[in-house]
């Protein structure tokens, strides 16, 4: 941990159907990380190692990203025990990081949506949240966050989907969707 200043860590949640949670999440850890933060950012459902913010966080000192998901979809209402087994330990990993307080923030990238589709249960959400250490930042971001987890929030997030470039087509774009 940083100790150079003491501080009062917030917990964030960048929910909505619009493109920009992850992208937001990952603009504060850039932030963090040039004021010598570290910074751990766990990614539920997200196993594929092409995305952009995994490879350059290898270059970057203090921030580490640990995937917890496979390189495929989830289909919601019916999750492989793969998927559950995944994000059970991304879960066991955040408890961790929350427990050993090493990190100045902690991202849990899409843990409102593994909560909506049932890869985790909303307790134990909660249960991290309550964990925070009282200096440490915590990031919670993915559509569809549960009202209980908003409600524990002191920044909140909604990033609405005015327009979209898939709505002409244009699927995901490598270096800007992934």
């Amino acid at each position: 941990m940083s100790e150079t200043i003491e501080r009062q860590g917030l917990i964030h949640v960048y929910s909505g159907p619009g493109k920009g949670k992850t992208t937001a999440s990952l603009g504060l850890a850039l932030r963090a990380c040039g004021h010598g933060w570290t910074v751990l950012m766990i990614c539920f459902m997200k196993g594929d190692p092409n995305y952009g913010e995994v490879k350059s966080a290898k270059e970057i000192n203090n921030f580490t990203i640990v995937q917890s998901g496979l390189p495929t979809f989830v289909k919601k209402g019916d999750p492989s025990e793969k998927d559950k087994n995944l994000a059970k330990e991304g879960l066991l990993l955040a408890q961790s990081a929350l427990r050993k307080n090493t990190h100045d923030l902690l991202i849990l990238d899409e843990i409102n949506v593994a909560v909506d589709y049932g890869l985790i249960g909303l307790e134990d959400v909660l249960q991290l949240i309550n964990m925070k250490p009282k200096e440490m930042e915590l990031v919670l971001t993915g559509r569809s966050a549960h009202p209980e987890i908003v409600r524990k929030a002191d920044i909140v997030s909604e990033i609405l989907m005015v327009k979209h470039p898939f709505e002409k087509g244009i699927t995901n774009r490598e270096g800007i969707d992934f």
